[in-house]
């Protein structure tokens, strides 16, 4: 019984390892797609950058936002808590 306990433990290190760095990526992407341009949006939700020729998403920044937010929450849930 406690032999099988270390190798699991160290998969749930893995784990949340992988997705705090999912979370770390999305929350990138949230700051590349809202963040930046979160004064530039228009009543529609858009923004158009002149120089990149790009139309930025106001609701693009909202679903990098929620899965940042989940990746990082769980990955701190399974860091944090043990089972007893």
């Amino acid at each position: 019984m406690w032999q099988n306990a270390r190798p699991m433990r160290w998969i749930k290190y893995v784990f949340a390892f992988c997705l705090a760095g999912l979370g770390l990526a999305s929350a990138m992407l949230y700051y590349d797609s809202y963040w930046r341009w979160r004064d530039c949006f228009n009543e529609e939700g858009r923004c158009f950058d002149p120089v990149s020729q790009n139309v930025y998403l106001e609701q693009a920044g909202l679903a990098w936002g929620v899965l940042a937010g989940l990746f990082l929450a769980t990955a701190l849930i399974l860091l944090l808590f043990r089972r007893q």
